[in-house]
Parts: C-alpha cells; sequence; structure tokens
C-alpha cells in the first residue's frame, strides 16, 4: 500500500475512533483475529471448508475478517449446531474492538436469549 493511501486510512481511523492506531500493533491484532478464527475452524473444518478458510488466511484487513465471521459461523453450524456456532462467533467480537468504524461493531440487544 502507498504511503498516502496509509495515510489517508490512518486519518479516516482516527477520525472513525477518535483515536490514532499504532500500525504495527494493529497488525499483531489482526494476526491475533486471524488466528483465533482459524483456530475455531479447526484443521478438520479447514479441511471441509477450504474457502473458508482461505477468506480467512487472506482477510487483508479486519473488515475483510468481519466479514468473514459469517461464513465461519455457516461452517461451524454445519459442524456443531447453529447456537452453538453463534456464540463462538460472538465471543470473536471482543477482539475487534478499536479494529472496525463503529458502525459495523456488534451492538447489544434484548431480542436474543
Amino acid at each position: 500500500m502507498s504511503r498516502t493511501a496509509t495515510d489517508v486510512l490512518t486519518g479516516l481511523y482516527a477520525r472513525w475512533t477518535g483515536q490514532k492506531p499504532d500500525p504495527e500493533r494493529m497488525a499483531y491484532r489482526l494476526e491475533d483475529i486471524r488466528l483465533a478464527m482459524l483456530d475455531m475452524l479447526g484443521e478438520e473444518g479447514a479441511r471441509q471448508h477450504p474457502q473458508v478458510a482461505r477468506r480467512i488466511r487472506f482477510g487483508g484487513d479486519a473488515q475483510a475478517l468481519w466479514y468473514a465471521r459469517a461464513d465461519l459461523m455457516a461452517a461451524l453450524a454445519n459442524a456443531s449446531g447453529e447456537r452453538s456456532a453463534r456464540e463462538r462467533t460472538e465471543s470473536l467480537s471482543v477482539l475487534f474492538d478499536g479494529m472496525l468504524p463503529k458502525g459495523l461493531m456488534s451492538r447489544p440487544t434484548t431480542l436474543r436469549s
């Protein structure tokens, strides 16, 4: 990514979140999210759903991994049921704190029980 594009993205992130990110720290956090998602999928899940594993491995930013959660949940639901899959993928939300624009983060709701 060019220096100008990086500066623009950093500026947008600072505007959305009110803080300026440390690029090195963000890269480590992104890798932690990626590893957590691949760990949830597991080796067997990666063999059964190679497209999901590929999407997680090659997700270029936090937003790409955020959207890959839907595919991960579908793969997990196939193996262990929807309720379990939803609970497991919801636990990933904490890892994304401060990585996404506020509009993308999950909101608490009273509709789920």
